[in-house]
């Protein structure tokens, strides 16, 4: 890999879900030059949301740039760039998944969220949803975090616990790495 090849892009994409999107926007990348690093998609309501890190040198970044907006146009769809640079991972004790279940409740996401917060603790990713089971509709979320090597992991376990019988919330701690 040359120096000129770590160029790095974020590109969001959001429109009305249909077939074909996904080949359209990767399509595009390859013709730029530009290299998938990372992609996340999902249907939110009737919306499809694609995002990607992208890499290549200077110019495939420039060409997408340039690119991207005549191409979301003829698709319908908006979309969002920023450069970016590789990302510095803090040293870290080890990955979690936490699966949380409950009857779906105003603020408990967020309640969780600001846990982590005070925890200092980055959530590498998040998934939410309702659904409904007996006639009540309930919450699922899904994060994946790393625990930083200052806090102690007990500690955070006994501490969720506790927040997790004031949310009326079951969970699954698990380490993943």
């Amino acid at each position: 890999m040359t120096a000129f090849s770590n160029h790095q892009i974020v590109l969001t994409a959001i429109g009305e879900d249909r077939s074909g999107i996904v080949s359209e926007l990767t399509q595009l990348v390859s013709d730029c030059h530009c290299n998938i690093i990372d992609s996340r998609i999902a249907i939110l309501g009737n919306e499809f949301t694609f995002i990607m890190l992208l890499s290549g040198d200077m110019s495939a970044i420039s060409r997408i740039e340039h690119t991207l907006p005549t191409k979301a146009m003829e698709l319908d769809l908006l979309t969002m760039m920023k450069r970016t640079s590789s990302h510095n991972q803090a040293k870290f004790r080890g990955g979690y998944t936490l699966v949380y279940t409950g009857i779906d409740t105003p603020g408990t996401l967020s309640k969780v969220t600001r846990y982590f917060a005070d925890n200092n603790i980055i959530i590498c990713s998040l998934k939410s949803d309702t659904f409904e089971e007996d006639e009540v509709t309930k919450m699922r979320c899904e994060l994946e975090f790393n625990i930083p090597v200052e806090v102690d992991v007990d500690q955070f376990k006994i501490n969720f616990e506790e927040l997790s019988h004031v949310l009326n919330v079951d969970y699954i701690f698990r380490r993943i790495r």
